[in-house]
């Protein structure tokens, strides 16, 4: 029987990846890693921890990201700005992943369908979203319109919300594939244009 590893040694296994880590890596590369799961405002000091890296360096590059667009800025209580992965380019990145797997007209099926759900469900429940059926639902308990044992079904619920969400995410994929079309439209040469000469 072998002894199984004490919990230095994780801590040793972790140490030495992240030293891999910072060494195959720039420290703008760890921050934009560590960034690109940050989904709630924090420190630049948090971040610089997480990527291995000092806060002015990971706020310089942190500043650069949210003048791309990769990352928001908000104001902590004590005026200090905090950072967090912006929406916007994760829908883009979401969307990206989406057309690199799935074709055009694959899509646009898929959009249809995911409508089409999303249709019996506000036909179904009479509400628009599942959050309107949540809200409904709690109002007609407290008023003793309704009961505890009307309560909605989780699993029902949550398929709503999944559904809606992979439709707003493959709608933005079929918006960024329709402009990409465009650009690219815009590039070629139209057959009655004259070449310059």
């Amino acid at each position: 029987m072998t002894d199984s590893p004490g919990p230095g040694s994780f801590a040793d296994i972790n140490e030495k990846v992240g030293e891999e880590w910072e060494a195959e890596t720039t420290p703008y590369e760890r921050v934009r890693e560590v960034i690109s799961r940050t989904y709630s405002p924090v420190s630049p000091e948090t971040i610089a921890d997480d990527a291995r890296t000092s806060p002015k360096t990971a706020r310089k590059h942190l500043e650069a990201l949210a003048d791309e667009g990769f990352v928001t800025t908000s104001t902590s209580e004590t005026g200090g700005t905090l950072y967090q992965r912006s929406a916007e380019s994760l829908v883009v990145e979401q969307a990206a992943d989406i057309l690199s797997e799935v074709s055009t007209d694959d899509l646009r099926e898929r959009v249809a369908d995911m409508r089409e759900t999303v249709r019996e469900y506000q036909n179904e429940f009479g509400v628009e979203s599942p959050e309107e059926l949540s809200v409904a639902a709690t109002n007609d308990v407290l008023s003793g319109t309704g009961t505890e044992s009307e309560t909605i079904d989780e699993e029902t619920l949550r398929e709503w919300q999944t559904t809606r969400r992979n439709l707003a995410f493959a709608n933005a994929a079929l918006s960024i594939a329709n402009a990409q079309k465009f650009v690219t439209d815009d590039t070629q040469p139209s057959s009655g244009s004259v070449s310059p000469s």
